[in-house]
């Protein structure tokens, strides 16, 4: 499970840095037939992979989680992880996957001319903006696996092992 899950989450880490540099080059360019095949490459990447990447990182994270000393609610840093993976895995269902949407349909329906006739608007800027983010998000799940900071929560007990009221 430890493999299924660091393997899903690299891939899923990889593929907001795959949908990151597409969206910076979409963005830099002026070929109006690199922003089309650029959004039309994460429109697929997105389709394909974010679903399942998000799902199974969120799945195995909580199987590992309850399967092991660390438990789900135990330590601070598993806790705030669970809550960061979520919240990745709902915006990246529904945020993510509709920006790429947007900028997939935005390209189709101009097949060709230059990008002043492509009428793009802020998609150039959320596809950027929403990837970078979600790379942020991750880098700090990552952050908080490897230093595991803020220690073990209280079990309501105190330090002579008496129950608290």
């Amino acid at each position: 499970m430890v493999v299924v899950h660091v393997v899903a989450s690299i891939s899923w880490l990889a593929l907001m840095l795959c949908l990151l540099t597409l969206a910076t080059t979409a963005l830099t360019t002026n070929d109006a037939d690199t922003v089309r095949t650029a959004y039309r490459a994460m429109g697929l990447l997105g389709d394909v992979l974010i679903i399942p990447l998000s799902l199974v990182t969120l799945v195995s994270g909580v199987v590992l989680a309850l399967g092991t000393p660390w438990g789900l609610f135990r330590y601070y840093w598993v806790s705030t992880k669970l809550w960061l993976t979520l919240a990745a895995t709902v915006a990246s269902m529904f945020a993510l996957t509709a920006r790429l949407h947007d900028a997939v349909h935005a390209v189709a329906r101009h097949p060709a001319g230059p990008i002043s006739a492509m009428d793009l608007g802020f998609i150039r800027y959320n596809v950027v903006i929403v990837p970078a983010v979600a790379l942020l998000l991750y880098l700090a799940n990552v952050i908080l696996s490897v230093f595991k900071p803020w220690g073990k929560r209280s079990d309501g007990r105190s330090a002579g092992g008496q129950q608290r009221r």
